[in-house]
């Protein structure tokens, strides 16, 4: 089963720190992208075009739209990064929520499982 890391990123597609910045460099997410799957990479944008903090609801509809997207691709494993939580800002208990719902094909941080529950699969540390 293919692997593909889910990260924050931003609607400039500007990919210089954190998880973005891996996606870039190791698993081939195009810098200029912002939203969407390229390489073994899925962006969600936490921040607009200006880097700016996007609002919780124009997250939760990137978000909404990847979980469609995870629906339809039962056979790709998507490791599901904290997005949002480091330079977006926002605190595990405002983003985590929005990906209720989410497929088994989901995996998400150790850190957001006292929020997610344990209907779900985890991996990393808190």
């Amino acid at each position: 089963m293919t692997t593909v890391l889910v990260f924050g990123s931003n609607e400039a597609g500007m990919h210089g720190a954190g998880a973005a910045k891996t996606a870039m460099e190791k698993h081939a997410y195009p810098y200029g992208k912002s939203y969407g799957h390229y390489g073994s990479a899925f962006g969600i944008p936490t921040k607009d075009e200006r880097i700016q903090t996007l609002r919780v609801l124009n997250i939760h509809l990137y978000v909404n739209g990847f979980i469609a997207y995870a629906m339809g691709r039962p056979k790709l494993r998507f490791k599901v990064t904290q997005i949002g939580c480091g330079l977006a800002g926002y605190s595990k208990h405002d983003i985590a929520p929005m990906f209720k719902g989410s497929p088994s094909n989901c995996e998400f941080d150790e850190a957001w499982r006292d929020i997610l529950g344990d209907n779900y699969k985890y991996w990393g540390t808190k």
